[in-house]
């Protein structure tokens, strides 16, 4: 099985609407899709070349005039480099021939949404068209690096000791943290009342020691309580997100 096949595909929003970028990224992302959003045609073209196996909705009421949209698309489709990426449109123009055109003649794979049907029907349809696509991949949820921000942090109490630890990765199940020494704790010890620092966000809840890595005996692997609030739940994918976006946007490509 092949990294690839694991890890999934990346799924690029390019010019996306207020909406779409404020509230259906965080869906797509508490759905496990790993998702980023674009505002440079040069670089999203780039991006694709590097990850080849990747998706692009594309907003095309901003950023091109419609006969530039169909150019550079063409380019996507006929580039040796980008041709296997996955294209779909994202739009609130119905004209039925636009639509005719994109599907038919330049048959977009991943259909051209009309985001006249609102907001629900509309992430129904890019949810639909990535499982289509196997973006997940076999990968149960989205891991994001975050050992460079110095705002990740976690705490707890045991007894009359405070732990501390600096978060390394975070995903939608659990984190892994370095302590300032081993955590001499034994696996499957639970962890009461942590409060997890994610920039502006404050998590509190109870985790599960899972263990330590065998290569760095400071670094603890820890497991969210099952049973998190919805709106914990939206800290986390949103720190998740801003995690995701960094990299994209750190890229020099």
């Amino acid at each position: 099985m092949s990294d690839q096949n694991f890890q999934g595909k990346k799924t690029f929003l390019l010019y996306p609407h207020s909406v779409i970028r404020d509230e259906m990224l965080d869906m797509l992302l508490m759905a496990g899709f790993a998702t980023y959003t674009l505002m440079d045609i040069v670089k999203a073209r780039r991006l694709l070349e590097k990850f080849p196996d990747s998706l692009m909705f594309i907003n095309i009421d901003e950023g091109l005039k419609e006969y530039e949209w169909e150019d550079y698309m063409r380019g996507i489709q006929t580039n040796p480099k980008t041709k296997e990426c996955r294209l779909g449109i994202l739009s609130y123009n119905q004209d039925r021939a636009l639509m005719q055109k994109y599907l038919m003649e330049l048959s977009i794979p991943c259909g051209y949404i009309q985001l006249k049907l609102g907001f629900n029907e509309s992430t129904k349809i890019i949810l639909n068209a990535l499982d289509a696509n196997e973006a997940k991949g076999r990968r149960q949820c989205i891991r994001a690096d975050c050992h460079d921000d110095i705002s990740a942090t976690l705490n707890f109490m045991i007894g009359n000791e405070r732990y501390r630890g600096k978060l390394l990765d975070i995903s939608s199940s659990g984190l892994a943290t370095r302590f300032d020494s081993v955590l001499n704790l034994p696996a499957n010890s639970l962890l009461p009342n942590v409060q997890l620092r994610l920039r502006g966000g404050l998590v509190l809840m109870d985790m599960i020691l899972m263990g330590q890595r065998h290569d760095d005996k400071r670094v603890s692997i820890l497991l969210f309580n099952s049973k998190i609030p919805i709106d914990d739940k939206l800290i986390i994918h949103r720190y998740i997100k801003q995690c995701l976006q960094k990299y994209i946007d750190g890229l020099k490509i």
